[in-house]
């Protein structure tokens, strides 16, 4: 099948030209072009189904752009998304009119900024946002605060809430979007908690209104200055919770763990929770039992024997504060948390909401004592 001859004309000609990317317009049969001049339009003229003749517009271009006639493997869906096409074509990829084409680039790991803006001007959507997004040259680029403002508009459309928490984080990366979107969002998490979970992920230490410092904090950090200058990662921890970022985090895990919408939530959260202690994991000690995690803090905050190294370490900051013995293990308990502590239930159930909030409580519970020890 090939293109009706004034469609061929056109399309060669505006190949000829130096162009940046070129999309498809299906609905009006309309081939668009972008270059530095502005932007160009061919109309279709199709001789046989539309259906058709896009495939053999798609060939012809995929034949001139990368001498392949074929056009592009639509079928390799999976390999687009995993960020395997050649730095190198990238360019090339934006001109052949495929959508799939559009998201191996925006998947690429050697995406621009340049390429982004041509990328974003083919296809927006809010999967593509997020994708670029991730990207550091994109979000230091001048697409990212572009691209964080689409994802704040399109925010209260999103269905999913990993959607949503994903969204979150990376548009609170970089400064991206002003103090008072920011605080919106914020706001926004009270009736959709996912929110909360995108800011702890992001802003763990910077969340918004802030609560008070802990009671014992002064007292505390003050007996614990000498481990602290020493660089002693456990008493550096058990200060920065009793701050009030600290609290602040700890409150909005409890408000989230209270009313999660659904497992992808809660996951989430945990993997919030780990990455915030993650300068005294104790790896070798994780577990699916959250009572067995709860036992072993003791064990290591106070009874614990000689051995490892880091079990040394909370010792030592146990023995420096002893009347906080019991915030300490619940310091202990939440580093060894993450998301194999709800393998038991969710290896068991799909459950949502009320339903699932139930099923969790043998682990939520515990989590929830473990913070009010720490904020009470």
């Amino acid at each position: 099948m090939e293109l009706s001859p004034e469609d061929a004309l056109r399309i060669n000609v505006l190949l000829a030209s130096p162009i940046e990317a070129v999309r498809i317009d299906e609905s009006s049969m309309t081939v668009h072009a972008l270059s530095g001049k502005g932007e160009a339009r061919v109309r279709l003229n199709p001789n046989c189904r539309e259906e058709a003749y896009l495939r053999t517009v798609r060939e012809a271009l995929s034949s001139h752009v990368l001498g392949s006639p074929g056009g592009y493997p639509v079928y390799l869906k999976r390999w687009t998304r995993m960020g395997q096409a050649r730095d190198e074509i990238l360019e090339s990829l934006l001109l052949l009119g495929e959508p799939e084409a559009v998201i191996a680039v925006v998947n690429a790991s050697g995406l621009t900024d340049e390429i982004a803006r041509r990328a974003w001007w083919i296809m927006q959507s809010a999967e593509n946002a997020r994708c670029m997004l991730s990207q550091q040259p994109v979000a230091e680029g001048a697409m990212g605060p572009v691209l964080a403002e689409f994802l704040v508009e399109f925010l209260p459309f999103e269905e999913e809430p990993r959607d949503m928490i994903e969204s979150v984080r990376l548009v609170l990366q970089a400064d991206l979007i002003g103090s008072a979107t920011r605080q919106q969002l914020w706001e926004r998490g009270r009736s959709r908690n996912a929110y909360y979970v995108g800011f702890l992920q992001a802003l763990p230490d910077a969340l918004p209104d802030p609560m008070s410092p802990h009671p014992a904090r002064e007292a505390a950090c003050r007996r614990l200055a000498t481990l602290i200058e020493a660089g002693d990662p456990h008493a550096i921890q058990f200060c920065r919770l009793l701050s009030a970022e600290g609290q602040t985090f700890l409150d909005t895990v409890r408000r989230v763990l209270k009313k999660p919408s659904n497992q992808d939530v809660v996951v989430s959260l945990l993997h919030a929770i780990s990455a915030y202690f993650k300068t005294i994991h104790l790896v070798d000690r994780r577990s699916d039992d959250i009572d067995g995690i709860v036992r072993t803090a003791s064990e290591l905050g106070v009874k614990g024997d000689a051995g490892e190294q880091d079990d040394a370490g909370f010792r030592r900051m146990a023995a420096t504060v002893p009347e906080f013995s019991r915030m300490v293990e619940a310091m202990l308990a939440m580093s060894i948390i993450d998301e194999p502590v709800v393998n038991p239930v969710f290896s068991r159930t799909d459950a949502v909401g009320s339903v699932m909030r139930t099923k969790l409580k043998p682990v939520s519970d515990p989590i929830l004592r473990l913070i009010d020890i720490l904020t009470t």
